[in-house]
Formats: C-alpha cells, structure tokens, sequence
C-alpha cells in the first residue's frame, strides 16, 4: 500500500488523487463508447468483465444501464471497488477526492450514479447519504459539466 498519493492541503483534509488505470482500460472503454447506440452497452460490459476493476468502465456501464436496478448495481460496484482503491491509496476515509483529478472521475461518476439512482428507487437514506459524501469528497460538488 502506498501513501504516495496522499497530499496535505494547506487549507484543510488530505487529498487523495488515484493510480492512473490501465491505459488498455482506457482505450477499450473509449472504443466502446465509440459504438452505435445500440451496441456501446454491450461493448462497456465487456470491458469491465475484461478489467473488473476499472472505476469508469463501472460509472459508464450504470450511465447506460436498461433500468435503474441494473444501473444501480453497476454504480454500487464501482462505488465499492472505489472505496477499495482508495484505501490502497492511503485515504483514510476522510479527505478530499476531488473531480478535478482525471484520475478520480470514475469513482466520483460511480458514486453520483449511486445517489441518483438510490433517488430515482426511492432509497432516500442512500441518497441523501451519497449526496453528503460526494460533498465531503469535493466542496465544490457538482462539477460544471455535470450540473444542469
């Protein structure tokens, strides 16, 4: 486990910045977002069955989910192996994990599905839950190209 990605901030928490994925994980998952319409869910879901552990292959595959229970557990996956990731880089489980870091995105993705998705299920304890910790990772929650 490495702490190396851990940085003091000098107004606050630590901020924890994720290992860069695979660069063949990139490339897959950019080719199956390449696809026609009808075909990229199928493609993101092979790629995550190809790199299990790729945060954004997960946050794409709830993105392009059939229905918000299939979307759900996409995100709760990649939630989960987020969470996983970033304890192997020395978070702690508090600290800033903001969007601003590329590298972050997937996980960040993953979770803000989780929380609409909780709210779209009417699990309003999970939304509310999710809401409060994307917040708590990034104050400046949402990011810009996410709002609206």
């Amino acid at each position: 486990m490495s702490d190396a990605r851990v940085h003091l901030t000098p107004s606050g928490p630590p901020e924890t910045i994720l290992d860069p994925e695979p660069p063949q994980a990139v490339a897959a998952l950019a080719a199956a977002l390449a696809q026609p319409d009808d075909a990229k869910r199928d493609a993101v879901a092979q790629v995550v069955a190809r790199f299990p552990r790729f945060l954004d292959g997960w946050a794409r595959l709830g993105q392009l989910a059939r229905d918000d229970a299939e979307a759900y557990a996409a995100f709760r996956v990649g939630y989960h192996r987020g969470l996983d990731r970033l304890r192997q880089n020395g978070w702690r489980g508090s600290g800033y994990v903001r969007w601003t870091h590329e590298v972050n995105r997937g996980f960040l993705r993953s979770l803000a599905g989780l929380q609409a998705t909780a709210a779209a299920i009417g699990e309003h304890d999970e939304d509310e839950r999710c809401l409060l910790f994307l917040h708590q990772l990034d104050p400046s929650w949402p990011p810009a190209c996410l709002e609206g």
